[in-house]
């Protein structure tokens, strides 16, 4: 993000717009470009081009509002997937370091009898 505001020329269905935004001219030029495509995918259809241009507008508002809450929600879905994953991961960390210490207990216990072992050898060899 552009820490000034800055005013551009966008072609928004084949009109000369200045919009003006902190963002930077590449995201407007691509905001631009996304409304152009949801035009022209509009204009293909017959009974798009039969609306008049209030219903045509409310069309392509009510379209551009569907997109972003189906990307919202797909944001919300992938986010608890990643609190879920992130939940997942830190009950692995705990059982991997549970079971290094249960491991580090038992070599201490394999040495405590080991050491036990040859200290009873060295009394036997006495």
């Amino acid at each position: 993000m552009m820490t000034g505001k800055s005013e551009i020329e966008v072609i928004i269905g084949g009109k000369v717009y200045y919009i003006s935004g902190y963002e930077s001219e590449e995201y407007l030029q691509r905001v631009a470009s996304y409304i152009n495509a949801k035009i022209s995918d509009f204009e293909g259809e017959d009974a798009y081009k039969r609306l008049n241009a209030q219903y045509q507008n409310l069309l392509l508002l009510l379209n551009m509002a569907d997109d972003y809450f189906k990307a919202k929600n797909r944001i919300e879905l992938l986010e608890e997937e990643v609190r879920s994953k992130d939940d997942d991961l830190c009950n692995i960390k705990h059982e991997l370091i549970s079971t290094q210490i249960k491991l580090d207990n038992a070599k201490s216990a394999v040495n405590e009898r080991d050491m036990t072992i040859a200290r009873l050898e060295g009394e036997l060899k006495k």
